[in-house]
């Protein structure tokens, strides 16, 4: 069986790697000397191959390599460029915005109009702003303590909502709080601070809520960063009538679930949150973020924000909001992420996810492949319904070989997941190489 296989055939396509990445190499071979870990970021060693390649430039869908190689870019700045790369609406916009001003702590007619499109598109009345979805999440949860007067916050385990440090907890075997793998110096002990049930799992969710302490539920309407797990039927019915029946407050990530429509999941299935961040694809890939407040929260807050002691407030920043990432937001929600952006996509991502499906089915195995919108993601299991299951059914190796098989035949997909994010960029012809590579990529481990 295949199992036996993947090792060799991974350092086989390693080879191949480096054989047509040699200018990559030697960029990295002086970046490993300046930089800790080597990379810009520390997640960009988590690319298949020994070493990462390096972009020479990505416009639409397609990314560019110092090597000269070329790749339909499935992995979009992991949501980042969901518009695509370097549209020219919004290369114009920063262009002419750079020559003006870029940053003068200073309120602009931009700020105004894009809170004004959000609040159209996801149904909440009032906004503030952010640089990363990072601050917008941690901000959103300050402001819920702040509103309820609880210390704690709720989130489904293996989620993703940042380097938020409540956020970064899981649960042991025995069904404890604890920090997540991989979180860096936690400050205190997550259990103080976070409740983690299963997603999915209405009972936990209810028991966890009825100790009263719970200031905020922080999820996205999918987990997308343990790959894609869907909520089942009623869940997000049953989650609004929990918070509401407990006193607490339903805060909705969007960030990645974007990609369900220009209202995000929320607008998409009629999701009634207390608040809503969003941030990467809201300025094509410009640091920027935002969040949303429902009423009569947003009339409390607005006399809050009007405190002489704000700027010390731990809710801010003074780059958040800069005339050039409003410019962005600006342009981007204007000019894109539109009804008939999503229409393209949307039927990219499903044709994506039906030539994955095919290829399953003609080798009878007990995989699966989920779509959500634009995102498509196929798993080695049976699809998951929580970042549990989902969690143990990762198979590095395997990953790691269909990445790589993908990458050195010119396809990229995001990084940690089998995943794709289409954008309107994307073509029919784009989704069959990769429907061809997968296909080839099965047959090389089963024949």
């Amino acid at each position: 069986m295949w199992e036996s296989r993947v090792e060799a055939l991974l350092e086989e396509e390693k080879e191949l790697f480096r054989a047509s990445h040699r200018k990559s190499q030697q960029l990295h071979a002086s970046a490993e000397k300046a930089l800790i870990g080597g990379v810009p970021m520390p997640w960009m060693t988590r690319w298949p191959g020994p070493f990462p390649i390096y972009a020479n430039r990505a416009e639409g869908g397609r990314l560019f390599d110092v090597d000269g190689n070329q790749y339909v870019d499935f992995a979009l700045g992991d949501t980042g460029a969901m518009v695509g790369h370097a549209p020219d609406f919004l290369r114009d916009a920063i262009a002419s915005q750079a020559k003006v001003a870029v940053t003068t702590m200073l309120p602009s007619q931009d700020a105004t109009w894009v809170a004004n499109e959000l609040g159209r598109r996801f149904g909440l009345p009032r906004w503030q702003f952010a640089l990363t979805a990072t601050d917008a999440n941690r901000f959103a949860l300050r402001l819920a303590r702040h509103l309820t007067g609880r210390s704690k916050i709720l989130v489904f385990d293996w989620c993703y909502h940042g380097t938020v440090d409540e956020t970064l907890a899981t649960l042991d075997a025995e069904g404890r709080v604890i920090p997540r793998a991989g979180n860096i110096g936690p400050a205190v002990d997550p259990a103080l601070t976070t409740a983690v049930v299963q997603f999915n799992d209405v009972a936990a969710l209810e028991r966890a809520l009825g100790a009263g302490d719970i200031a905020a539920v922080l999820t996205e309407p999918a987990l997308t960063n343990i790959g894609i797990v869907l909520p089942e039927p009623g869940f997000h019915q049953e989650l609004r009538a929990l918070t509401r029946r407990y006193g607490t407050l339903l805060i909705i990530d969007e960030t990645h679930t974007m990609c369900a429509g220009p209202g995000g999941y929320t607008r998409a299935f009629g999701l009634e949150p207390d608040m809503i961040t969003v941030g990467k694809a809201i300025a094509g890939g410009i640091p920027a973020a935002a969040y949303g407040v429902a009423e009569p929260w947003a009339t409390e807050l607005d006399r809050l924000m009007r405190d002489e002691l704000i700027d010390v407030s731990g809710v801010g920043g003074t780059l958040a909001a800069n005339a050039f990432a409003t410019a962005a937001m600006r342009a981007t929600l204007s000019s894109s992420l539109r009804e008939e952006e999503f229409a393209i996509s949307f039927a990219l991502a499903k044709e994506w996810a039906n030539g994955v499906a095919k290829v399953i089915a003609s080798k009878s195995l007990p995989w699966s492949v989920q779509n959500l919108g634009s995102r498509s993601e196929y798993w080695f299991c049976p699809a998951p319904r929580n970042g549990s299951l989902a969690a143990a059914a990762t198979n590095p190796a395997l990953e790691a070989y269909f990445h790589l098989y993908a990458l050195n035949r010119g396809v990229l997909l995001t990084p940690f997941h089998n995943m794709a994010l289409l954008s309107p960029h994307h073509s029919t012809e784009d989704v069959a190489l990769h429907s061809e590579i997968f296909s080839a990529t099965v047959a090389s481990l089963l024949d």
